[in-house]
């Protein structure tokens, strides 16, 4: 059978667009492989659906001094000889990264074997590890439009982002449930990211007396970081199988602006109010994004910097008054969810 191999890892945001692809590739008869780290989330990840799992040694270059840069390099040499006698081993006709550091060493090895590589950037400027490996793939899509100026001429192609399909079967009475929710408010769901956010959960809860007077909360709050229960108030470390009825139930969501979440909101038409990781904790990748989302109308935003119970009551009075104006601008736009221009991609690199 004719094979790929996906790669990408490090947060869920890296692995979870590579799962949208998995059913159009399967009916395509491609066998699908996936190379990832040893201890990644990836690993956890692939091996709910199934797919043959291929852990590497992986490091990180930072964009800062550490000594770690130096031992890293060494896991790094180690990845990319365990990428290139996998690649040989099980012969795949093309390469689909994903980003994040364990993806470079596979990117690399795949080029040196002449595997055709095709890589996704997510984000409106592409992380370190995609830039060093834009320079060995053949195609480069990508998800805002804004992206393609940073790209080489010729590489680019807007797809937009793949996103699971299993999200659109959600019911909001099952969602419902889940919250033990009894009466008709107007739900708020909050996203943290895969780990949770310590500083909007903090936000939230030092809000609830006030924003429980008008909404129910829905809270995905990350592993250990459950808080006291409140009349309402349902609360989540984590949720899989859950998530699409959540979705369905929630009439805003509040959230960071990793840009799987927000093309998982646009394309579920979900009125949001996102709180970007701030630049002082990342790349600044997040803020950018939700600038993305702000100017084309999908979106509010509160700056972490800003953000305080006052300022939060008040941003979420705002972005649920504007809920219907983001739809709208959702339902005008030309952007749809990825996995067809993908996958799309993907067949004619392969021909």
């Amino acid at each position: 059978m004719k094979k790929i191999l996906l790669t990408g890892g490090g947060t869920a945001g890296h692995v979870t667009p590579n799962i949208a692809l998995l059913s159009k590739l399967r009916e395509l008869g491609l066998e699908v492989h996936y190379a990832g780290s040893k201890k990644g989330i990836e690993r956890e990840l692939m091996g709910r659906e199934g797919v043959p799992y291929h852990p590497l040694s992986a490091g990180k270059l930072r964009r800062y001094f550490d000594l770690k840069n130096f031992t890293d390099l060494f896991r790094i040499a180690a990845g990319f000889f365990q990428a290139l006698v996998l690649i040989l081993r099980i012969k795949p006709l093309i390469i689909f990264s994903k980003g994040g550091f364990v993806s470079c060493p596979v990117v690399w090895a795949g080029s040196c074997l002449k595997i055709p590589v095709v890589i996704h950037e997510s984000d409106m400027t592409p992380g370190l590890a995609n830039k060093l490996s834009i320079p060995f793939a053949a195609k480069v899509c990508y998800s805002f439009p804004e992206t393609g100026k940073y790209l080489p001429s010729g590489k680019g192609v807007h797809t937009g982002l793949p996103v699971r399909q299993s999200l659109f079967n959600g019911k909001a009475d099952e969602g419902r449930k889940l919250c033990g929710f009894t009466d008709s408010k107007p739900v708020l769901m909050v996203i943290g990211g895969s780990q949770g956010s310590q500083v909007v959960n903090a936000a939230v809860r030092s809000s609830l007396a006030d924003l429980l007077k008008k909404y129910n909360i829905c809270h995905i709050c990350g592993k250990g970081n459950l808080g006291e229960i409140n009349p309402g108030y349902a609360q989540f470390e984590y949720v899989n199988e859950e998530l699409p009825h959540l979705f369905a139930l929630a009439d805003l969501v509040i959230s960071r602006s990793g840009a799987t979440t927000l093309f998982e909101l646009f394309s579920l038409r979900k009125a949001n109010l996102l709180i970007p990781l701030g630049s002082n904790a990342s790349r600044g990748d997040q803020i950018l994004n939700a600038e993305s989302f702000v100017r084309q109308g999908f979106s509010r935003v509160l700056s972490q910097d800003h953000l305080t119970p006052s300022t939060l009551v008040k941003s979420v009075e705002e972005a649920f008054g504007a809920r219907e104006e983001m739809k709208a601008a959702m339902e005008k736009s030309r952007l749809r969810d990825g996995v067809e221009a993908v996958v799309n991609v993907i067949i004619d690199t392969l021909k």
